[in-house]
């Protein structure tokens, strides 16, 4: 049964993500299932400062502090798509940022292993993805071109950041038959790469300009390391 004091600005937030899903991606050609369902679930609104609680559905990044974004809703779900989740799977993320693209993909596979270099940030995401009930998410602070090794082998590697090539430990760290999607280019260029990796070797497709903050780490922008 339904509440006796449903929450309204609950209603609208469903409401606006529906509007999200129908005029942002199923436009755009997201046709996953898996993808959309999660893009539905998810309330994009609890993972941006409050003061950006009215822009929380529209089609564009936004700021999340310590110099981070928060990726626009399609990008988010393209990049999904093209990792191409499935239940039972398990998954590192690069670049864990507030948790947004961490929940939608904890919305489709069994494990979500996240890799944030910001203390700050990461710490928030672990707040926010325990409250929202995602027991299926671990956030660990480091140096995110190494990824995690300790619970390596992945289905698949989402890197939410630009390097200036594939970093070789994430390549290390995919199964057999395992999808990494990572934006490559420098600050005015980037490329989304697909690489798969097969039984004989590695599979890699360059599929659609975009423009991310910089990998920072060893294997990304070491230069920028502070």
């Amino acid at each position: 049964m339904p509440p006796d004091n449903p929450d309204p600005s609950e209603d609208r937030h469903a409401k606006a993500r529906e509007r999200m899903v129908r005029q942002q991606l199923e436009r755009r050609n997201i046709t996953d299932e898996h993808v959309l369902r999660a893009m539905r679930t998810v309330p994009r609104h609890a993972f941006i400062p409050p003061e950006m609680q009215k822009s929380a559905y529209a089609d564009g990044p936004l700021p999340i502090g310590a110099g981070q974004t928060i990726s626009q809703p399609y990008i988010v779900a393209y990049m999904t798509q093209l990792l191409k989740p499935e239940p039972g799977d398990k998954v590192l993320e690069i670049g864990v940022g507030s948790g947004y693209q961490t929940a939608v993909l904890a919305e489709i596979v069994d494990e979500v292993i996240g890799v944030e270099r910001i203390p700050t940030l990461a710490e928030g995401a672990r707040a926010r993805l325990k409250a929202l009930g995602y027991d299926n998410v671990t956030v660990h602070v480091g140096d995110g071109t190494l990824g995690y090794a300790r619970a390596a082998p992945y289905d698949g590697i989402l890197v939410a950041a630009a390097s200036p090539g594939v970093p070789e430990p994430l390549i290390r760290q995919l199964k057999v038959g395992g999808r990494l999607v990572i934006p490559v280019g420098d600050d005015y260029s980037q490329t989304l790469r697909r690489v798969t990796r097969t039984e004989s070797g590695l599979r890699t497709e360059d599929l659609s300009p975009v423009r991310f903050v910089p990998l920072i780490g060893r294997h990304g922008f070491e230069d920028r390391l502070i």
